[in-house]
């Protein structure tokens, strides 16, 4: 019997996935468990336009990133702290403190998860930052650092 599964099963499949499953274990397991549906026109129809929507839903989401990343590169971020004579910053420049200043000066808000920031910045100056934005779609990000 073909089915739909509504869950992830280990050792059966991913959700969402259509498998043959014997009568009894779809009969006596899969559906008083609610873990599956019988894989019929109606059910398929349903799969079908689920996943449509979330294709198009990706594409949207992945568009407005490439939008991002493109504004991101004609912008420079200015982050003020506190440093000594020599250049050096007391504690450090974090993801956070980029995220935040970025939102604060350009009203674009990045979460703070998606800026690959090796360290924390310690020096004064320009500093290049990679932004991870979508799947497949990355931007980079000036940073300047003054006293």
């Amino acid at each position: 019997m073909k089915v739909i599964l509504k869950a992830d099963i280990k050792g059966v499949g991913k959700k969402d996935e259509i498998i043959n499953a014997s009568d009894g274990y779809a009969r006596n397991f899969l559906f008083p468990k609610n873990l599956a549906v019988e894989a019929n026109s109606e059910n398929m129809s349903k799969l079908k336009a689920q996943k449509d929507a979330n294709q198009y839903r990706k594409d949207t989401e992945k568009e407005d990133a490439k939008k991002i990343a493109e504004k991101l590169t004609k912008i420079m971020v200015r982050i003020q702290v506190k440093a000594g004579e020599n250049g050096k910053i007391f504690g450090g420049v974090s993801a956070k403190d980029i995220s935040e200043n970025l939102e604060k000066q350009h009203n674009i808000k990045i979460d703070k998860k998606k800026i690959d920031l090796k360290e924390t910045i310690k020096t004064l100056g320009a500093h290049n930052i990679d932004v991870k934005l979508y799947e497949g779609v990355s931007g980079k990000i000036k940073i300047d650092v003054v006293s």
